[in-house]
C-alpha cells in the first residue's frame, strides 16, 4: 500500500513538473492529483526538491539502463549495438516527449541543476565508458567505422533524437502535411536518424 501511494505521488509529480516546470509546480496540486494528503506527500518526500530529484533520477536510471543494455551486449557487433542504442534512446524520448524541453528549461532557469545532471550522466556512462571507448578504438583501427570519439557519438545520438521532441510543436504542422498521424511520423523520423548516424559511422565499400 505504501509503495502504491509513493508511486502515485511520483507519477503526479512527474506530470506536474513536465507541465509547469519546477518553479510552477505545487506540492498541494501534486498531492491532490495523487489522491493523498499534503501531509502524506511531505512524509514520503519532505520537500519539493527531494521529489524533483527522485523524478529526475528515475528517468535517468531508465535511460542509463537502456544505454548500458545496448552497448554491453557483446553478442552483437559494435555497429549493431550502436544502432540498438539509437533506437532505444529514441523510444525512451517518444515515451517521455516533454522531458528534453523540461531538462533544458530547468538547466537554464536553475543553473544549480548542472551538478545533478553531471552526476546522473557520470553514473549512467561510468559502467560502460571504458569498454565502449576500447571497442571504438579497435573498430576504427580495423577500418570498420570512421574515426569518432565516444563523446561525439553520444552527442550525435542525443542531439538528433532529442531535437525531434524539443521542436515537436514546430514540426507537427509540417509533419502532418505528409504523414497520417504522429506515430507514423515518429517511426519514420526514428528510421531517418538511424540512417543518418549509421551512414556517418560506416565506411563506404567500393
Amino acid at each position: 500500500m505504501e509503495k502504491d501511494k509513493e508511486k502515485a505521488i511520483l507519477q503526479a509529480a512527474e506530470a506536474e513538473f513536465m507541465q509547469k516546470g519546477f518553479g510552477g509546480a505545487k506540492t498541494t496540486s501534486i498531492a491532490a492529483k495523487a489522491g493523498v494528503t499534503h501531509a502524506m506527500l511531505h512524509y514520503y518526500f519532505r520537500t519539493k526538491d527531494n521529489l524533483f530529484s527522485k523524478v529526475f533520477e528515475s528517468k535517468f536510471t531508465i535511460l542509463g539502463t537502456n544505454f548500458v543494455t545496448a552497448f554491453s551486449n557483446h553478442s552483437l557487433c559494435l555497429l549493431k549495438r550502436i544502432e540498438v542504442g539509437i533506437r532505444l534512446h529514441f523510444d525512451f524520448l517518444r515515451d517521455n516527449p516533454d522531458l528534453p524541453r523540461f531538462v533544458i528549461n530547468e538547466l537554464i532557469s536553475r543553473p544549480e541543476r548542472h551538478d545533478l545532471m553531471k552526476e546522473r550522466l557520470q553514473s549512467m556512462l561510468g559502467p560502460i565508458r571504458y569498454s565502449v571507448e576500447q571497442d571504438l578504438k579497435n573498430a576504427i583501427a580495423k577500418g570498420e567505422i570512421y574515426s569518432i570519439s565516444l563523446t561525439n557519438l553520444l552527442i550525435d545520438i542525443i542531439s538528433l533524437n532529442a531535437f525531434v521532441f524539443i521542436a515537436l510543436p514546430v514540426l507537427e504542422p509540417i509533419a502532418m502535411q505528409e504523414f497520417e498521424d504522429m506515430d507514423t511520423f515518429l517511426l519514420s523520423r526514428k528510421e531517418e536518424n538511424v540512417c543518418i548516424l549509421m551512414n556517418r559511422l560506416t565506411p563506404k565499400t567500393k
